[in-house]
């Protein structure tokens, strides 16, 4: 299948085109390829919250990733099968590798649609912010 070129400073040129691409390509089998990642951000780049969605759609779908790492500014993300259910802990702070609390909720968003069409029910277990700036919280 081809892969897909995306630029991320589309739109507001944050995190979402990433959240929504992950989702995607996790739902459709597609790879893509992702550069400018947040350019329209003051600090650009994968931030935590991003690279534990980044890690998490590749924890369903057997991913191949590359350039996977804080402050990458492109990213390549290609699944091996479909959204597989189970049972899945995600850590934003592990994945900060010093402490962070970015937002669960943004992690959630990109898993939620996948697993939703799993197979079978999954149990997901997010740890970070709940209540973070810019993003929806989880009241």
């Amino acid at each position: 299948m081809n892969v897909l070129t995306l630029d991320g400073s589309y739109g507001e040129g944050g995190g979402q085109i990433l959240r929504t691409a992950l989702s995607l390509s996790a739902v459709t089998g597609r790879p893509f390829r992702l550069s400018r990642i947040r350019a329209g951000r003051h600090n650009p780049g994968l931030l935590p919250q991003h690279l534990s969605a980044v890690r998490a759609a590749a924890a369903i779908t057997g991913a191949a990733v590359s350039k996977d790492r804080l402050g990458s500014t492109e990213l390549s993300f290609s699944p091996t099968h479909p959204p597989k259910s189970g049972s899945f802990a995600f850590d934003v702070a592990e994945t900060a590798e010093r402490g962070s609390a970015g937002a669960v909720s943004l992690i959630l968003q990109t898993l939620l649609v996948p697993l939703a069409l799993a197979d079978r029910a999954s149990t997901v277990v997010l740890r970070g912010g709940t209540h973070v700036e810019w993003s929806p919280s989880l009241r």
